[in-house]
């Protein structure tokens, strides 16, 4: 039996684009209480930077492909929620919630986004909400074409991932004067101050 030497990775030089870089990210950067800053010139153990070589003319830069999503389950053990279905929620608020009687406290509409955008601005919306005591929530995501819309399907199941489940205690179908099918009441949990 031969024994083989474990290969060492190679490195490659790093760039000066790379060093600026760096250089930006730790500018601001304070070191621990009695230790010194380093001085850059000294502190760099790598390799001498490189210039970096410019993409050739007339080629834009290949941008990598997103796989997608694996679909994620409710975190902590949580039921999944639907339409109008919310256990745990006392029946005369999830009555009331369906009925539209409950306040509305704030609106985020997402007619024209793209997926990704609407996702990031829910996720915002549903924590600030969250963090700010709000209860009750609307979100606008329009019917979509033939009433497919792609944010109007993908807005139960966002609101089923972590960690906007553990935000959310139910969501309903808003009334027709709030936007009907093309919009959802959103019960948001009370916010507990952990002090």
């Amino acid at each position: 039996m031969k024994l083989v030497e474990p290969r060492q990775p190679r490195r490659r030089p790093v760039t000066t684009d790379e060093v600026h870089l760096w250089q930006a990210v730790v500018g601001d950067v304070r070191p621990l209480p009695g230790r010194a800053r380093p001085d850059p010139a000294t502190a760099a153990t790598g390799p001498t930077p490189i210039a970096s070589a410019p993409p050739p003319p007339g080629v834009a830069p290949a941008r990598p492909s997103n796989p997608p999503p694996s679909p994620r389950r409710p975190s902590g053990g949580l039921p999944a929620l639907d339409h109008g279905h919310a256990p745990g929620l006392d029946r005369r608020t999830a009555e009331r919630m369906k009925r539209g009687e409950l306040a509305i406290e704030a609106v985020l509409d997402l007619h024209g986004h793209v997926q990704d955008r609407a996702h990031a601005e829910l996720h915002g919306f549903i924590e600030r909400a969250w963090a700010s005591g709000r209860r009750l929530v609307l979100v606008v995501t329009g019917k979509g074409q033939g009433g497919d819309g792609v944010l109007r399907r993908q807005v139960p199941r966002w609101l089923n991932q972590s960690p906007l489940r553990e935000r959310v205690i139910g969501f309903s179908h808003a009334r027709q004067h709030h936007g009907g099918e093309g919009a959802l009441y959103v019960l948001v949990r009370r916010h507990r101050d952990p002090r």
